[in-house]
């Protein structure tokens, strides 16, 4: 008898035993618990570090801001370029040749021209032949276009197209050349000038007077 009470009380001892060694796992939750932490730590930290798209913007703005004033300084250049040439543009006081309203005899007036190199400055001479601005001076080459004008070795090229409508009488065909002559002469550097229409040469521009190839000083 007493030895199955040995027995019993033994067996109780190894289950007392096994029971405190299975309360141990009970630590494990705080691990678990730990590693939730870490993790919304982890978290935490990756929000923060979104606030770089924030400064991405920053620069966005930045980059625009520099664009803008790189186009400002564009518009400044091209200003001050415009304003550059404008005052390049030489103006001279000329002498321009017309006739009076009867074509009786050459008048001569004064015009303002401005050019920015001697191709240009010859061809506004001949503008200025084309139009008086008065009553009293009428142009003797007012319907006669200019096609093409060119400047070498003290010559000048022109190359007209004359429609019908611009043919004047045997009178006013003289004082045409005249008038283009002494304009174009008053240019000291100007020695001949080549008169073309339609980009040949003819024995006379409206039919009454002969024309010289090239037209000289006299």
């Amino acid at each position: 008898m007493s030895r199955k009470l040995w027995c019993a009380g033994i067996l109780a001892l190894v289950m007392i035993a096994s029971a405190g060694c299975g309360q141990k796992p009970t630590t494990a939750p705080e691990s678990g618990q730990q590693e939730t932490v870490s993790g919304e730590q982890q978290t935490t930290g990756s929000g923060n570090e979104t606030v770089p798209e924030d400064n991405a913007g920053s620069d966005d703005k930045g980059s625009a801001a520099g664009t803008e004033q790189d186009d400002s300084s564009k518009g400044s250049s091209t200003d001050s370029s415009s304003q550059t040439t404008e005052s390049t543009a030489k103006k001279e006081m000329i002498d321009v040749y017309y006739t009076d309203p009867q074509e009786l005899d050459l008048k001569k007036s004064q015009k303002e021209i401005s050019y920015k190199n001697e191709t240009g400055k010859y061809e506004e001479a001949f503008k200025a032949l084309q139009s008086s601005g008065k009553s009293e001076l009428v142009p003797l080459w007012g319907k006669i276009e200019l096609k093409k004008l060119d400047f070498k070795n003290g010559e000048i090229t022109m190359d007209i197209h004359m429609p019908d409508e611009a043919r004047l009488g045997a009178g006013g065909e003289q004082y045409a050349l005249d008038a283009l002559t002494k304009t174009m002469f008053q240019f000291d550097e100007v020695k001949t000038v080549e008169l073309l229409v339609d980009g040949a040469k003819v024995e006379s521009l409206m039919g009454h007077v002969d024309l010289e190839h090239p037209l000289t000083r006299h």
